[in-house]
C-alpha cells in the first residue's frame, strides 16, 4: 500500500483481508460437534468471493495508478465488487463506487473532494484498522447466518459445561454448555444493530430540529432549544433506565431509550453548523432566486453541515455500544436469552475466579469495537475538517 499509495489499492487490500478473516473465523466451526446445514455452501461462496477480490486487487494494482486512464471494462469489475458487498464486506462496496466514479469522471472537470477524503482516510493507519474491525464484525454478523449454527449459542449442552478453550470450543463454554465463541459472534450483530440504529435515530431527528431551529431563529429557536434543554437536563442513562422500567426490557425499547437522550446533543451540533452556513453567499443567492425555505434548508444548508454530524455520530456509536452492554449487564437491555455482549459479560462476571475467560473475551470485544469507532471518528474528523488540510 505504501508503494501504490492510492485509495483504491488500499480498499482492495482491506477488502481481501476482510474476506480472508471472515473465511478463517467461520472455518473454525469445522471442529465443532456439528455445523449448520448451510455451512458448506456458505463457505464455498466465501471462498469464491475471496478469490475474486484477489483478482480485483491484482487488476487495481496494474490498471489503477494515480492519474492513469482506467479502461471502461473495469466498470464490470466495479459492479461485481458492489454485488459481493451482500456478504457485508463494505470495503468491496466502497472500492466499486470509487472505481465507477473515477471511470465516469475521466476527462471531466469534477470536484476532487471525495477522492481527497478517501486518500486521507486510507493513509491514516489507525482509522483504517478501526474501519477494518468494524466491517469485519459487520461481515461476520451477516455471514454467520449461513456458516454458524445458532443453536450452539442458545441451546443448553450439559455435557459441555464450563469447558476451557479448545478446537471444538475456541473460547470455551459457559455454565449452560453454550459455545462462547458462537455467542460472541452472534452478539456482535446485536451490538452493531442497537449501536447504529440508536445513533441514526437521534442523528436524523436532532439534525432536523437543529436545522429548523438554526435557520428560522428567534421564537422558533427558543421554543425548540428550550424544550431540548429540558430533555438534556436529564442524565441519559437514568432516562434510559426510566423508559425501560416503564415499557419493559427488550431490544426495541432499548433502542428508543438510548435514542431519546441523544437528540439534544445532535440538535445543538446541527444548529451551530446551520448558523454558520446560513451566512454564506450561496444561501443568500438561493433566497434571491425565490427558493422556498424547505428547499434552502435541505438542499443547500443541511448537506454542507453534515460533516461534523457524521464525525460526531461515528464517535458516539462507541458510547451507544457501551450503554447497550451496560444496560444489558444490569438486566435492563436485551432479553437474557439473546446473545449480546453485555449479557455474556454479566454471566461471566460470576466466574471471574474459576473461569475468567467468560468475562475476558466479551470485555475485550466491547473494548475493541469502541476503540475502532473512536479511531474511525478521529480519522474522519481529520479528513473532513478543512482547517487541518
Amino acid at each position: 500500500m505504501k508503494k501504490h499509495r492510492t485509495p483504491e489499492y488500499a480498499l482492495a487490500v482491506y477488502s481481501l483481508l476482510t474476506g480472508i478473516f471472515v473465511f478463517a473465523v467461520s472455518a473454525l466451526n469445522l471442529f465443532k460437534p456439528y455445523v449448520s446445514d448451510t455451512f458448506l455452501p456458505g463457505m464455498s461462496i466465501l471462498l469464491i468471493i475471496s478469490l475474486f477480490h484477489l483478482i480485483a486487487l491484482l487488476l487495481v494494482a496494474k490498471y489503477v495508478r494515480g492519474h492513469q486512464t482506467i479502461a471502461p471494462w473495469m466498470s464490470i469489475i466495479a459492479y461485481l465488487l458492489i454485488l459481493t458487498a451482500v456478504t457485508g464486506n463494505l470495503f468491496a462496496l466502497l472500492l466499486g463506487i470509487n472505481l465507477l466514479l473515477k471511470i465516469r469522471s475521466q476527462g471531466k472537470p469534477t470536484s476532487a473532494k471525495w477522492e481527497d477524503v478517501w486518500e486521507k482516510i486510507t493513509r491514516n493507519t489507525a482509522a483504517m484498522i478501526g474501519l477494518f474491525f468494524i466491517i469485519f464484525l459487520f461481515s461476520i454478523s451477516i455471514c454467520s447466518l449461513f456458516t454458524f449454527d445458532y443453536a450452539m449459542a442458545t441451546e443448553n449442552n450439559y455435557s459441555a459445561i464450563l469447558q476451557h478453550p479448545s478446537l471444538a470450543y475456541p473460547l470455551g463454554t459457559d455454565n449452560f454448555g453454550r459455545c462462547l465463541f458462537s455467542r460472541i459472534i452472534f452478539g456482535a450483530r446485536t451490538s452493531l444493530i442497537v449501536g447504529l440504529i440508536s445513533t441514526a435515530i437521534p442523528l436524523v431527528i436532532g439534525g432536523i430540529l437543529g436545522a429548523v431551529s438554526g435557520y428560522y431563529g428567534r421564537h422558533t429557536d427558543n421554543i425548540i432549544m428550550r424544550l431540548l434543554d429540558i430533555l438534556y437536563a436529564i442524565p441519559g442513562v437514568l432516562l434510559a433506565i426510566a423508559i425501560i422500567a416503564a415499557f419493559g426490557a427488550n431490544t426495541i425499547n432499548l433502542i428508543l431509550a438510548l435514542s431519546v437522550g441523544s437528540i439534544p446533543t445532535y440538535a445543538r451540533t446541527m444548529r451551530a453548523n446551520v448558523l454558520l452556513v446560513s451566512t454564506f453567499e450561496y444561501v443568500d443567492a438561493a433566497r434571491a432566486f425565490g427558493s422556498k425555505d424547505a428547499a434552502i434548508i435541505f438542499k443547500h444548508i443541511v448537506p454542507n453541515s453534515l460533516a461534523p454530524m457524521i464525525v460526531k455520530a461515528t464517535l458516539t456509536i462507541g458510547a451507544a455500544v457501551i450503554s447497550t452492554s451496560s444496560l444489558s449487564f444490569l438486566g435492563l437491555g436485551v432479553e437474557p436469552h439473546i446473545p449480546e455482549w453485555g449479557n455474556i459479560l454479566k454471566l461471566g462476571s460470576t466466574y471471574l475466579e474459576t473461569n475468567s475467560y467468560l468475562a475476558i473475551y466479551p470485555g475485550l470485544a466491547i473494548i475493541a469495537l469502541v476503540l475502532s469507532f473512536n479511531f474511525l471518528g478521529d480519522g474522519l474528523r481529520d479528513a473532513l475538517d478543512p482547517k487541518l488540510s
